[in-house]
């Protein structure tokens, strides 16, 4: 049981910034990311002895914290939510670069969970190989839906602007 525990804290101070970058796809709210970072931390460690090295490591913990956070995400939509800092702008910064950043990490959050999970990961310089083995479709089908979402990204910069 040691050695598990070590193996696992290994893992996690490896991919904690992976999970983290996941998690915060889903929420701009740090305490939320946190409870999503705390969720994907118990699925991992309920699942660490179940795998089985039929895909890289890397794979398995972005798969298990998009699953983590799409549930959790489409379990936060089916109850009504108030807007606690209505109003507010998280992002209000003089940073060209962070103003940028925000008008992005918003518009791929009005993604749907399936297509923000697939920009993320090309976001994270993954191959389409890679991406289609965490999400579950063909290498091909990943540059199709890309190609469409970046289409939709575009479209929603438009209308914004």
């Amino acid at each position: 049981m040691k050695i598990q525990e070590t193996q696992f804290t290994q893992l996690v101070r490896e991919h904690k910034s992976t999970i983290y970058s996941v998690c915060y796809m889903f929420s701009k709210d740090q305490d939320e990311v946190d409870d999503l970072f705390q969720e994907v931390l118990i699925k991992l460690w309920q699942g660490y002895d179940k795998f089985e090295g039929r895909s890289n490591l890397r794979t398995w913990v972005y798969k298990v914290s998009l699953n983590t956070c799409i549930s959790i995400d489409r379990k936060k939509k089916s109850r009504p939510t108030q807007a606690i800092l209505e109003g507010v702008d998280l992002f209000d910064d003089t940073d060209t670069d962070n103003k940028q950043l925000g008008m992005l990490h918003d518009r791929i959050t009005q993604l749907p969970p399936f297509d923000r999970a697939i920009v993320l990961l090309w976001l994270e310089n993954m191959s389409y190989d890679e991406i289609g083995a965490i999400v579950g479709i063909t290498p091909k089908n990943v540059s199709v839906r890309l190609y469409r979402i970046k289409e939709q990204l575009k479209k929603m910069s438009s209308s914004k602007s």
